[in-house]
């Protein structure tokens, strides 16, 4: 790849990849900024427009209706009309002269020979910009609500039946914020110190409401510096990081199973919390091991994680019973409570999904139960706040396994009576995440 791409031609050139090619977007966006040579403040730029777009699609898509007199032949015209609308709209410090000066440029580099997609572009920009921005009737809740907050309808019908319509406006407005830069202080440091040392580097570190060993940084590049070199910090979601802290971390040799570890964050989390002893990290896919491997020398534990390639839905036929002191199934779920820090997840998921989903995670639970010992612990945890992942989940394995019941816990900061914990998206601007802890019963 040429390294004099502009910010926006690598935005396009992702969002074509992304948009029309089905790409994940953060593997797109990183490779095509890891062969560039744009400046920070470009490749930021370039950042906020790919994700800006892709959360935004179904409000700019929307923006297009009355607009479009012709079909849009050429792959690159629907994402640079998306982008371009995104940043007239959304960025206020970017003049619209200077989005339509460079629209035209790539209309003209991305089309083809003699093609008349710059016409095309500038001639539906402009009237976008006489005509503003629009959308649906209110009194249809759904579909303002779709449009506005750029999200499905099914979606927005799920969150009303759940929640209901008050709850449902601050949750959409929630994760159309942007997400926290926060990372989590490996337990094997000084805490304290290495929050003066991302002071002293610019980072304007505040502590998190919710894990002690969690801080908030002002922006990102982290993965840069000496700290997260050295394993004295890791990037982690602080409400991801209360999954490993609901568990009884004592003196006992620790014998734990992690049944869906890749890449490894709760892994080396564990890895940390225990005197003697040592984690076996599961996943299905050998090379995803290879992460883990990575995190666990980053964090200096790779003397505790043991690494093994296995359907966790399959583990009794390398594990006997009773072998491990912990269990932790952070079982694969739809991610609905990552639509902040991945917007894609959005258009890609169903509510089929969700029951699909379900089976999967019940499967696994009643795998690796049998394995726990008598007096141990099991904790299970989705990213998704869906009912059907979450609570719905513990329900079915209750019934299925009466010699479990619920266990109350208290990490650094909340306490859990039922023994589930649920962290909503609107909740200080988190990830959305669920744990509930299991006990045998006596």
């Amino acid at each position: 790849m040429s390294t004099s791409k502009s910010a926006r031609a690598i935005s396009l050139e992702t969002l074509i990849k992304v948009l029309q090619d089905k790409s994940y977007s953060n593997i797109s966006l990183n490779n095509s900024l890891s062969h560039s040579n744009l400046s920070i403040a470009d490749q930021n730029l370039a950042t906020k427009i790919v994700y800006g777009t892709i959360q935004y699609r179904l409000f700019l898509e929307y923006q297009l209706k009355g607009l479009v007199r012709t079909k849009l032949t050429e792959k690159y015209l629907k994402p640079l009309l998306l982008m371009s609308l995104y940043q007239i709209i959304f960025l206020d410090k970017v003049p619209n002269r200077a989005v339509l000066d460079e629209a035209n440029k790539l209309a003209k580099q991305f089309g083809k020979h003699h093609s008349s997609g710059y016409r095309v572009v500038n001639g539906i920009l402009r009237s976008f910009i006489r005509r503003g921005v629009q959308l649906p009737d209110p009194k249809n809740e759904v579909e303002y609500l779709s449009i506005k907050e750029s999200m499905p309808e099914w979606l927005v019908k799920y969150f009303i039946n759940n929640w209901g319509i008050d709850r449902t406006k601050n949750l959409l407005t929630s994760i159309n914020e942007p997400a926290k830069n926060s990372v989590r202080i490996s337990s094997l440091c000084d805490r304290e110190k290495v929050f003066d040392q991302l002071k002293a580097e610019g980072y304007n570190p505040e502590w998190s409401k919710l894990s002690e060993n969690d801080a908030i940084l002002s922006h990102g590049g982290i993965s840069q510096s000496d700290l997260f070199k050295r394993g004295e910090l890791t990037i982690q979601d602080e409400a991801a990081s209360l999954v490993v802290e609901s568990f009884d971390f004592d003196s006992q040799k620790e014998h734990i199973l992690d049944a869906c570890s890749a890449p490894g964050g709760k892994t080396v989390q564990m890895a940390e919390n225990i005197a003697e002893g040592d984690v076996t990290a599961l996943d299905i896919h050998e090379k995803k091991l290879h992460l883990v491997k990575e995190n666990a020398k980053r964090m200096n534990v790779a003397d505790k994680v043991v690494t093994k390639a296995c359907d966790a839905r399959k583990v009794q036929d390398i594990f006997k019973q009773g072998e491990f002191t912990k269990i932790l199934v952070d079982a694969p779920c739809s991610g609905l409570g990552l639509l902040r820090r991945k917007p894609e997840i959005r258009y890609t998921k169903t509510e089929r999904d969700l029951h699909n989903l379900q089976k999967i995670q019940l499967a696994i639970l009643d795998s690796v139960s049998p394995l726990l010992k008598e007096d141990g612990e099991l904790v299970y945890s989705t990213c998704s706040i869906s009912v059907e992942e979450d609570e719905a989940v513990v329900k079915k394995f209750l019934k299925m396994h009466p010699n479990f019941e619920l266990k109350p816990f208290a990490t650094s900061k909340l306490e859990s009576k039922t023994g589930m914990l649920k962290i909503m998206p609107d909740q200080d601007n988190n990830d959305g995440f669920f744990i509930a802890k299991f006990k045998m019963r006596g």
